[in-house]
């Protein structure tokens, strides 16, 4: 990767093409994985130290399968997910995070921001010029709706009003690797994803119904 203040470095595997995600603070060494879809032996020789945080992008479980394999390694690892993720409880040192909440590891600061839709406690993590955006948005198309407590309506909203007005040259890296490619800048996605070009939430909803209509793989 090619920022100055933090590397990002990609694992692929898990359940469905799921990406972990491993961000390193280049000034202080400080570490944070963001989903916890692939086991730790994959991860562990580019661990430098004990990492800061496992930042969960949404609770399916194909996104937690190694949390626990994580917190038991690494018992003052700390959880950061949405107030009403499924895994709120003692058993993890959890932190609830709040829409556009800071989250500083090292000397990096990510931007929180709550995107429900694909799963009612999605979260996408900024950190410029990258964007996590878990199952929330794809290369090429937004998550699906398809599952329980998701909603298209709220998925509308987290896609036109918050991450469609972010910056263009953010660089998204998703939780699965389902396009043509791992990851792209969000004005790239727009021109490939017609599912980013809708004019009104009827626009999307026939858009996404479209989409169902032809789909043959993804998740």
């Amino acid at each position: 990767s090619p920022e100055t203040d933090f590397s990002i470095r990609s694992f692929l595997g898990g359940y469905d093409k799921n990406f972990t995600y491993l961000v390193t603070c280049n000034r202080t060494g400080s570490q944070a994985i963001v989903d916890a879809a692939i086991s730790l032996d994959k991860i562990s020789m580019y661990l430098r130290n004990d990492p800061v945080a496992v930042m969960i992008t949404h609770g399916h479980s194909d996104h937690t399968t190694h949390l626990k394999e994580y917190a038991n390694r690494y018992p003052s690892i700390s959880i950061i997910a949405h107030p009403d993720s499924n895994f709120n409880n003692q058993d993890y040192n959890f932190k609830k995070i709040d829409n556009n909440q800071e989250l500083v590891i090292g000397e990096m600061r990510f931007r929180c921001i709550h995107t429900p839709g694909h799963y009612h406690d999605s979260i996408c993590f900024q950190i410029s010029p990258a964007l996590f955006t878990g199952d929330t948005m794809f290369v090429g198309r937004t998550g699906r709706v398809k599952g329980t407590k998701s909603n298209i309506k709220e998925l509308y909203d987290s896609i036109y009003n918050k991450i469609l007005k972010m910056p263009r040259s953010l660089k998204i890296y998703p939780g699965h690797d389902y396009g043509n490619r791992p990851s792209l800048t969000l004005h790239e996605n727009i021109l490939i994803s017609p599912l980013l070009r809708a004019k009104s939430l009827d626009d999307f909803k026939k858009r996404m119904d479209d989409y169902e209509n032809s789909r043959q793989i993804g998740y």
